[in-house]
């Protein structure tokens, strides 16, 4: 198809949708190629061209005083013809016409607009583009095609599939659809978009495919019965095509549903919800051409609209170079060109500086690959009432200059075919919910898991986590295991039982303590104290209450104060009471050394003095052994989550193993020391027995604390707290019990033997 011009754009359509070869003998010369199957919307596409030409030559503000034509050509959906036809074009060797009633040859082609094929573009462009001749495509959306070192001179008014393949999984992503089928065409289109789509597909995080298969070329219903078998066996509810129409036809040639709707007839046996309303069954020979139906009708679609724009493009980039000002021009020399002097080359210059606005209000201009602004309209085939079908649009995915890729579905007016009306879940395995993580099934593909339960300690608290997190060292995870909670914290506690009683304990001790010091001292002045160095006994007592007391310190949780002075409080204290003791019982030993004859010098070793120094410097040795203690290694409070899980037990770390070994060493080495001079001094007269109540509190003494050391290491968190303050409370009342118990019962009940006589009676009576 012709029409004369001063300036000529060629185009190539699918007019036909088939060839015939014609049969090679080698003996005769061969026919040639025979075009068959008149496809409507090619014929139309044809048209869209011829109308666009048409227009802009009606325009007196684009091009004025240059007339376009055009020489179109039908590629009859074969590659050989579609190639040559294209050389013819830019050869110049097309079928001569007439221009202005004088035969002047055939003016430039300029520019082609085609072809609808990507691999018909593939080819042709790879020899077109040596010659810088612009070709610009309406319908080919291979991604390759972007490659502008290998296609110089192409450009596109269809967004290439790399946008495509992007769009469309922008769509799955917002219905959640994870698990899909694919289907291409077997074509460069086709294997170039099937590539692109699985890898953005599964590398995004978007889900995996069930399937993909390849849809062939020609009648191949042996093939197209094995591919919807796949599609009706997988799990799959959704299916991704990207095809031309002829594959799609064939393919729901094979399928039970769109041949009953489209035919009103039915299979047997009827699918589930059909209402029989009487139509005949189907036979299979229907045939498609006999009724209308949308799904075949390309109307509401791009490609004419596309085809409008790339004329245009053409047109204002003509239109610019034409206006160019004589030394201000974009070639050497700041040079021009013109209808006499121009070359395609010049052309495709101005064709990628284009930009204009179309009379519906769309902005066209080419990127760096020759790829325009990219937008799809996303349409719905809707099933009517009456059994037609229509299609119509829901939404639009674009590219914009400022706000990128952008996806606007209607959702409302999307038409569901199935008794929910809602859409479908594709989905080989269900989302794991909150507190489980997907744990891959071996030998399938990613999308499909198991839903595993997170481990103590860790947490998910969204829906398909891959993993699950750790929680934070204070907090642990809930039994859901979808979020964390806070660590019970475990330390020997005031107010619970084993805490109230230890504190009852020990402040029923220092009562004791303190009621037996206001009797000695109320009774100062009797035989019985005064016959018991009622010095030291009062500082015994003073201990002893400090002794009690300092159990207080193991009780609530730990401080850095607390665990600093519950052990030095604790080693001075006792330290303190057992050098009490064992002076007591150097002096009773004095003292029954000095009654002998001669023995009277011994008391002048043990005097007061003596006593309350020898007190001193032993307690000294324990405060130098704490001190060194904290300011080396000191004891602070740890949060332990060793014990459990779940739980943090605040304890006081001794800091120094050696340290704490030490002090109470010095504890022992004491103890042990006053028992084994109590022990001698056993058999002493009645009025010194004091050794033999030294001798047993000391054997109680040394007792709990030998008990002490490997229950207290076998005891985790606040029990060893528990264990070393019944040590402490068992020792002090043992030692308090044993030591003041007789007294207080001769000075109370007995006062009959709180006398000076009844004292130096029985010692008389003893010697």
């Amino acid at each position: 198809m012709h029409k004369p011009g001063d300036v000529i754009l060629g185009g190539l359509f699918e007019v036909h949708y088939t060839s015939v070869f014609p049969e090679l003998t080698f003996t005769s010369e061969p026919n040639q190629l025979s075009c068959q199957g008149f496809d409507p919307p090619g014929f139309r596409h044809a048209m869209t061209m011829a109308f666009a030409i048409d227009e802009i030559n009606k325009n007196s503000n684009l091009l004025p005083n240059v007339t376009l034509g055009y020489s179109l050509y039908d590629n009859c959906a074969t590659l050989v013809i579609g190639f040559s036809a294209a050389l013819s074009l830019v050869s110049g060797r097309e079928e001569q016409f007439l221009l202005q009633e004088n035969c002047l040859g055939t003016p430039p082609v300029l520019g082609i607009v085609g072809d609808s094929f990507s691999t018909f573009s593939i080819a042709t462009s790879d020899v077109i583009g040596l010659f810088k001749l612009p070709i610009v495509s309406y319908f080919a959306t291979c991604s390759c095609l972007s490659d502008r070192q290998r296609f110089p001179s192409f450009f596109r008014t269809i967004p290439s599939d790399a946008f495509q393949v992007r769009a469309m999984i922008q769509i799955l992503k917002r219905f959640g659809w994870t698990w899909a089928g694919l289907l291409v065409s077997d074509d460069d289109y086709g294997l170039h978009v099937a590539r692109s789509f699985q890898s953005d597909f599964t590398q995004s995080g978007g889900g995996c495919l069930a399937y993909s298969e390849i849809l062939p070329w020609g009648d191949n219903p042996a093939e197209l019965m094995r591919i919807v078998g796949v599609m009706k066996t997988s799990t799959a509810r959704v299916v991704i095509v990207f095809a031309h129409q002829i594959h799609m036809i064939k393919l729901m040639e094979e399928v039970r549903q769109f041949w009953e709707y489209t035919f009103q007839c039915r299979f047997a046996p009827p699918p589930a919800g059909w209402v029989q309303t009487g139509r005949p069954l189907c036979t299979g020979d229907e045939d498609l051409e006999d009724v209308v139906t949308e799904f075949l009708d390309v109307s509401n679609l791009r490609p004419e609209y596309n085809i409008y724009k790339a004329v245009y493009a053409l047109a204002f980039a003509l239109d610019d170079m034409l206006r160019c000002e004589p030394g201000r021009g974009p070639f050497s020399g700041h040079s021009c060109t013109n209808l006499q002097t121009l070359e395609p080359w010049q052309l495709m210059y101005y064709l990628e500086k284009v930009n204009f606005t179309t009379p519906f209000g769309d902005q066209v201009s080419f990127d760096e690959n020759g790829d325009a602004l990219p937008i799809y309209d996303i349409m719905n085939w809707l099933w009517l009432p009456d059994g037609r079908t229509k299609v119509q649009n829901v939404g639009e995915v674009k590219r914009s200059a400022f706000k990128g890729e952008e996806l606007t579905l209607h959702e409302d007016k999307i038409f569901w075919n199935f008794e929910s009306k809602k859409p479908p879940r594709s989905m080989c395995s269900e989302s794991c919910p909150p507190g489980t993580r997907m744990a891959r099934k071996k030998g399938e593909p990613e999308c499909c898991f198991d839903c595993v339960p997170c481990s103590e300690g860790k947490f998910s608290n969204e829906t398909g986590s891959i993993q699950c997190t750790s929680c934070p060292e204070d907090f642990w995870s809930s039994p859901q295991r979808d979020h964390c909670l806070p660590k019970k914290t475990e330390f020997l506690s005031y107010h619970e039982p084993l805490g109230i009683c230890l504190t009852t304990a020990s402040l029923l001790g220092t009562s004791m303590c303190a009621v037996v010091l206001g009797i000695f001292i109320y009774h100062r002045s009797t035989p019985m104290v005064r016959a018991n160095n009622s010095e030291l006994s009062f500082l015994l007592l003073v201990s002893l209450k400090l002794c009690f007391l300092c159990s207080l310190l193991f009780i609530g949780r730990p401080r850095l104060w607390t665990c600093q002075l519950r052990h030095a409080a604790f080693g001075i204290s006792f330290v303190l009471c057992v050098s009490c003791i064992l002076v007591k019982t150097v002096v009773v030993l004095a003292v029954f050394k000095s009654s002998k004859p001669g023995g009277g010098a011994s008391l002048k070793w043990f005097g007061a003095m003596q006593q309350r120094g020898t007190v001193l410097a032993l307690t000294s040795i324990q405060a130098a052994i704490c001190a060194a203690w904290i300011v080396s290694a000191s004891p602070a409070p740890h949060k332990n989550t060793q014990y459990h899980n779940d739980k943090i037990v605040y304890e006081c770390v001794v800091g120094s193993k050696v340290g704490f070994a030490v002090l109470l060493g010095y504890i022992g080495l004491l103890a042990i020391l006053s028992f084994l001079l109590a022990f001698l001094a056993r058999n002493l007269p009645d009025n010194f027995n004091e050794a033999k109540l030294i001798t047993f509190s000391m054997l109680i003494f040394c007792a709990v604390w030998v008990a002490f050391v490997p229950a207290y290491v076998n005891s985790p968190g606040k029990y060893a707290d528990a264990v070393e303050v019944f040590a402490i409370l068992a020792s002090s009342f043992g030692l308090l019990v044993a030591l003041f118990g007789p007294k207080c019962y001769i000075i109370l009940l007995r006062p009959e033997r709180n006398t000076k006589k009844a004292i130096m009676g029985r010692v008389t009576t003893k010697t």
